[in-house]
């Protein structure tokens, strides 16, 4: 009977762990949406060189605001204005190639915009220094 309460105790042990850090990975996931949704808001009004003031400490070291707003300027006004856009994939990640080790979101956007009608925006937040969300990639293919 002994065991039998131990081995119960244990197993709320485990099911609690596991359920409230899935929980904090949701949290986590949906500050760092929010971030990317800010962000876009900004790309999509060619508010480029504010984008790059939002980003990533992470981003801005590795490329340069005029960089950024000659690169982006170049590719997203192509595409014409954003018809529809919803996420079809968030992953939270404390990996990714070629950047450091932290805590990452990596979140897929299945999109449409005028003149290209079947895109993948891919958006990628990583908790900064300070503790607040920022993005530190974005792509579009």
């Amino acid at each position: 009977m002994y065991k039998k309460i131990i081995t119960l105790i244990s197993i709320s042990f485990v099911i609690l762990f596991f359920s409230s850090s899935g929980f904090a990975d949701e949290q986590k996931k949906a500050a760092a949406v929010m971030a990317a949704e800010n962000y876009l808001i900004l790309i999509d009004t060619a508010q480029y060189g504010k984008s790059w003031d939002i980003s990533s400490t992470f981003f801005k070291s590795q490329v340069p605001k005029q960089t950024w707003v000659k690169q982006i300027s170049a590719i997203r006004p192509q595409l014409g204005k954003v018809i529809n856009r919803q996420i079809s994939n968030a992953s939270y990640m404390t990996e990714l190639p070629g950047a450091p080790d932290g805590e990452y979101v990596v979140i897929q956007y299945k999109s449409s915009f005028d003149r290209k009608h079947n895109s993948v925006e891919t958006v990628t937040p990583m908790l900064d220094k300070d503790g607040q969300w920022r993005v530190s990639g974005y792509y579009i293919r």
